[in-house]
């Protein structure tokens, strides 16, 4: 692992340098701001933007890219971006900033115009015989945003000045992903591979919901992303595993603490928790997964309590639809068992229109704080989210998108005095985005 590191620390030191070299022409390998409705499928795979993944063609960036070491169906190319072939390597960039208004409501709703952010560069290549190393990192402006983050109903976890965030979500760290993978080959069309870094995600869950073309459009975090993807920043992972073309079995070690308020800096990393994960990827167009860990007291506000999470997960894509469909048991040690459902998709039915959607259940014990009659009681509440979204293709390198979404809730009679009998939602959005 202090290959890996060392190999993480470098890149990081020479990624200022390569936005401007990817600029340079980039042939046939810019595919980046093809629409699915565009696309000649009839071309050959690369033409059309459909790479094999790493774990299929180690030495092709895959176009249905997944966050940390998860996989997503082939034909997903959720994220696309500049690419540039430089001898035997390859870079591939890709990023969005997206202008966002939510009015979230009810009581205990509340409205905010804000600024979400990602960016990423990765760099893949051969180390020698059968061997490829990939580069991978991630990053966020989000920090910008207030500790507290942005309103949305219902979705809990993390603290602002120490005090829970209730009903709104968390910005995301400045570095989102420092981590470097080595893939061997091992047998025909198999390689056993090593993934780590001082910033990453463990084995654990599926792609986080910002690398899912299913939630492509979808402004809002998923209020069950503690339930699912919230280790998808985590400081100190090592995961190693075997990779194929229909599965994927893999183990990581990890830090189990949630990312604290610092969100500028890279916390200290430990292996304290556990995971295992099985991905079956039966054609180009299915991937499924299965995965427990055990974390250790993953959240500041139950200090003392670890948690056992267990995940499955199945994504569809072809090139007009993406659909994820997950459920997540979150046991507390010691504590209750909270269970979260989701379904979500996008579809896209001609030129740049898009239709997205999302429907949540989670069970969730930290809607009142400490001191309120309701702390500690859990509830069943669920969000029905769509919308729609066009995209405007802005020369071959960019594109923005210009949607909204609204959402209803359901809910025990017991939370009306606190949320109101039917709270409504609705966020508009103007998202701008290298690649994709």
């Amino acid at each position: 692992m202090k290959h890996v590191f060392s190999c993480v620390t470098a890149f990081a030191v020479a990624l200022p340098a390569v936005p401007a070299w990817a600029q340079m022409d980039h042939g046939h390998m810019n595919h980046g701001d093809m629409d699915h409705s565009e696309t000649d499928h009839a071309t050959a795979p690369e033409a059309a933007g459909h790479a094999m993944p790493a774990a299929h063609d180690p030495l092709a960036m895959s176009a249905a890219m997944a966050s940390g070491t998860a996989r997503l169906p082939d034909a997903e190319r959720s994220m696309n971006g500049l690419h540039l072939m430089t001898g035997d390597w390859m870079v591939m960039a890709h990023g969005y900033a997206w202008g966002v208004h939510t009015d979230q409501g009810g009581p205990r709703g509340d409205a905010k115009t804000y600024v979400q952010s990602m960016a990423m560069l990765n760099a893949q290549g051969p180390i020698g015989e059968g061997a490829r190393l990939t580069l991978k990192s991630m990053w966020s402006l989000e920090p910008l945003m207030s500790a507290r983050g942005y309103p949305n109903l219902f979705a809990t976890g993390e603290t602002a000045g120490g005090v829970p965030l209730i009903d709104r979500q968390h910005p995301h760290d400045l570095f989102m992903e420092l981590a470097a993978r080595v893939d061997i080959d091992i047998a025909p069309g198999a390689t056993a591979f090593l993934y780590g870094g001082p910033v990453g995600e463990p084995a654990l869950g599926p792609s986080a919901f910002m690398m899912r073309r299913s939630a492509r459009y979808n402004a809002e975090a998923p209020i069950s992303h503690h339930w699912f993807d919230s280790t998808h920043i985590t400081y100190g992972v090592v995961t190693a595993g075997v990779a194929a073309r229909g599965f994927q079995i893999e183990a990581s070690a990890f830090r189990g603490r949630e990312p604290d308020e610092e969100r500028w800096g890279i916390e200290s990393p430990k292996l304290d928790s556990w995971s295992v994960r099985a991905s079956w990827t039966p054609s180009p167009n299915w991937a499924a997964q299965l995965s427990y860990g055990r974390l250790k007291s993953p959240e500041v506000t139950h200090t003392g309590e670890d948690e056992g999470r267990l995940t499955a997960s199945v994504h569809y894509a072809d090139e007009r639809l993406s659909v994820t469909g997950a459920f997540s048991a979150k046991n507390r040690l010691p504590g209750p068992m909270l269970n979260a459902w989701l379904l979500e998709g996008n579809w896209n039915p001609s030129g740049g229109h898009n239709l997205f959607g999302r429907f949540e259940r989670t069970r969730n014990d930290e809607l009142f704080p400490h001191g309120d009659p309701l702390h500690g009681q859990a509830f069943n509440v669920a969000k029905f989210q769509a919308g729609y979204a066009y995209r405007i293709p802005l020369g071959d390198k960019f594109g923005l998108a210009l949607g909204g979404s609204g959402a209803l809730y359901a809910k025990p009679a017991a939370l009306d005095a606190a949320y109101g009998r039917s709270p409504k939602s609705w966020t508009v959005f103007a998202r701008l985005s290298l690649g994709d």
